[in-house]
């Protein structure tokens, strides 16, 4: 099976000087875990919900929060993004990504074209979704 059966596309993107309000924005009315950084169109990073969490103040939304915690929404993209990104393309096959995320400390994957534009994204999810609806047993 090859990447583009699984991948997510189109990718939900953000510049790499959008703000983290932006970037926090986007995962509240996405269901996306990961959000991939451009800049003038070509990829740079991602930012992860986990990235973005470590990066703003916990007290956002809360009782107490004060201006200094509204602050950390004011950083960058490009702040907070991975730079070091392990990319593949749409005709890679699948265990080509399982071996990625088994190798590495990694949630996600950009897929890539040969002109190094993104086309899609893969998460683990995105594999484990796929293996349930093909029945995979164990075997």
């Amino acid at each position: 099976m090859k990447l583009r059966d699984i991948m997510a596309s189109p990718v939900v993107t953000v510049e790499s000087d959008d703000r983290l309000s932006t970037v926090r924005e986007l995962f509240m009315k996405t269901r996306f875990h990961h959000l991939l950084v451009v800049e003038g169109g070509k990829l740079r990073g991602s930012i992860s919900q986990r990235d973005l969490a470590a990066a703003i103040s916990p007290n956002i939304g809360t009782m107490a929060e004060l201006p200094k915690d509204q602050a950390t929404l004011n950083k960058h993209a490009h702040q907070i993004m991975r730079r070091q990104l392990l990319c593949l393309a749409p005709d890679d096959d699948v265990h080509a990504a399982i071996a990625a995320f088994n190798r590495n400390d990694i949630a996600c994957i950009p897929i890539v074209d040969s002109a190094q534009l993104t086309v899609g994204i893969v998460s683990w999810r995105d594999i484990l979704r796929r293996a349930e609806e093909c029945g995979f047993n164990g075997d």
